[in-house]
């Protein structure tokens, strides 16, 4: 199977997974930026104070995380765009549509993910 044997619909159909898990990311992130600004408030118990910085610390920890997934989807536009999505970039060979629409910003066939897993698991006892 080659990148070209993905029909238009399919690609269309990723475009639109893509595109809609986003859209979505922002909006969460746009969200948490105005919620942490109408909560930043001077707290007259230290342990109130606490507790919110540490649910804001999450949260950003939390939108960090999306906003590199927001870059692994930008990646994966582009793929789309110059023929290459779907494509294993250890190995050459398609990853399945199932683990696509899955995972739709996935570089790595299962196979290939399995061996890469399997090699970190691994302890390094190199001296």
């Amino acid at each position: 199977m080659t990148p070209s044997t993905f029909t238009e619909e399919q690609i269309n159909m990723f475009r639109r997974l893509l595109n809609t898990q986003r859209r979505k990311l922002l909006g969460e992130v746009g969200k948490t930026v105005d919620q942490m600004g109408e909560e930043a408030q001077e707290f007259a118990d230290p342990g109130d104070r606490a507790a919110w910085e540490s649910d804001s610390s999450r949260d950003l920890r939390i939108r960090d995380r999306e906003r590199k997934l927001v870059d692994k989807i930008d990646e994966a536009l582009g793929r789309i765009d110059d023929g290459t999505f779907g494509e294993c970039e250890e190995c050459g060979e398609m990853i399945s549509v199932g683990r696509l629409r899955a995972r739709p910003v996935t570089t790595l066939c299962i196979d290939c993910k399995a061996e890469q897993e399997d090699a970190e698991a691994k302890p390094n006892y190199r001296n």
